[in-house]
């Protein structure tokens, strides 16, 4: 995410520093009123960048799940993203502001001289600056509502689709009050690139048209209420589905109102159209699910994703695998995956994390499949009884990878710790947080 983020914003400097070195500035011109110009330009185009890049991510594209690892970490992307290009839009908005403060401070003489427009072009470019400041305010309140977890999912779906609205409104600013030297620059050309890429998603966006070549329309046919706070539904797709790796997830939409939501399959692939969720009750809807689902109900189902992938396991690194939780459903399809042919099942540390071992439905599923595999060595740690895991457990050798899939905290307590016992282990881990 780093790289991606830091590679974006040295483009972005570097056809800006391009363009400021081969203009000539007015001698009259004083520092602070070109210092003022120039940070309000890059500011600008450091949140169109990244705001554009947020549309685009926003179209699922799956050809950079490999190398941005996978659907879940391109979301992680789309979502900072849109915080960097707010937290940009706001400098842009201050350093806007601070027009009042350089007047105050160093009087009028000085200043940079704008473009001149007359007629139509200058009536539009009023309304852009009007435009840009509203649709600035608005994407302030969206990351307020946005970062605060406890705001519903279903009204905050409904004023996410705003986004793509804003977007257009912010591009409208961009283009229109870009300098004109810009567009003879290479600084227009990758300007024109990134309100392209953004259009293209606030475009697709609007239409409905996100996800569509990969969604598959089926129907319910089972529901059970595996734990008070687990529900299996058992699904069975049409013959547009493409099939699934052990380990990979899918946007599933039971009731238009509510939209799709991501939920790991949780079953292997044996070519009949038929894929299983275990899913958790973490709100209103996923806890009504057994109450509202019924077999022959209507289902689509679109994917799948993620490069949370059994076969991307390295064939000569010894395994640990570790679940918390709802986070056991990806080595469920794992298990399943691999009961055809044992002796092809890799050895493997299989630990996972419950509450209450008594309670858990997935502790007797997980018993009967790693059964059947001999290399595979189940390990259950119930908090309940005090057996909490960590990282001294595990064992980490210089050859040893790590696949976890849990809860974040369980992750950073892991990670912690084999850090501080000097281990630098492989760690792959699902970044399962789509907003």
């Amino acid at each position: 995410m780093k790289t991606l983020f830091a590679s974006l914003i040295a483009l972005v400097a570097l056809a800006w520093g391009w363009e400021f070195s081969q203009s000539v500035t007015p001698t009259n011109v004083h520092v602070l009123w070109l210092a003022r110009q120039q940070l309000l330009y890059l500011s600008g185009l450091l949140s169109v960048a990244m705001m554009s890049l947020a549309l685009f991510l926003s179209t699922r594209p799956v050809w950079l799940e490999v190398p941005l690892g996978g659907m879940d970490r391109i979301y992680r992307n789309h979502k900072w993203a849109g915080i960097l290009a707010v937290g940009f839009a706001a400098l842009h908005w201050l350093v806007e502001m601070s027009d009042d403060i350089l007047k105050a401070l160093i009087g009028r003489q000085g200043r940079v001289a704008d473009d001149g427009f007359t007629g139509l072009l200058d009536v539009l470019r009023d309304l852009a600056e009007d435009m840009g400041e509203w649709a600035f305010y608005a994407l302030l309140a969206m990351l307020a509502i946005t970062l605060w977890k406890k705001f519903p999912y279903r009204p905050w779906r409904f004023l996410h689709r705003a986004m793509p609205v804003l977007y257009l409104m912010l591009a409208f600013h961009a283009a229109l009050l870009a300098p004109t030297g810009y567009w003879t620059q290479p600084v227009g050309a990758l300007l024109a690139v990134l309100l392209g890429a953004g259009v293209y998603g606030a475009v697709h966006a609007l239409m409905g048209w996100i996800g569509k070549a990969r969604e598959t329309p089926g129907e319910v046919m089972a529901v059970a209420q595996l734990a008070p706070d687990v529900t299996t539904v058992v699904c069975h797709l049409g013959p547009t589905w493409r099939g699934h790796r052990p380990g990979q997830f899918a946007f599933v939409t039971f009731d238009d109102k509510e939209g799709a939501h991501p939920f790991t399959i949780a079953s292997a692939d044996h070519g009949e159209h038929t894929v299983s969720f275990q899913i958790k009750a973490l709100g209103d809807y996923t806890r009504g699910l057994a109450q509202h689902l019924q077999p022959g109900q209507r289902v689509r189902v679109e994917g799948p994703y993620g490069r949370f992938d059994l076969g991307r396991r390295g064939r000569r690194a010894r395994q640990i695998w570790i679940a918390g939780g709802i986070g056991v459903t990806p080595f469920l399809a794992w298990l399943e995956s691999l009961q055809a042919t044992p002796d092809n099942a890799p050895a493997a540390e299989l630990h996972y994390c419950t509450r209450d071992q008594a309670n858990d439905a997935f502790v007797p599923r997980l018993q009967t499949l790693c059964a059947a595999l001999p290399a595979v060595r189940l390990h259950i740690h119930d908090a309940r009884q005090g057996a909490k895991l960590t990282a001294a457990a595990l064992g980490v050798l210089r050859d040893t990878e790590i696949w976890f899939c849990g809860p974040a905290g369980l992750a950073d307590a892991l990670r912690q710790g084999i850090a501080a016992l000097g281990w630098r282990p492989r760690f792959h881990q699902e970044a399962f947080e789509m907003r």
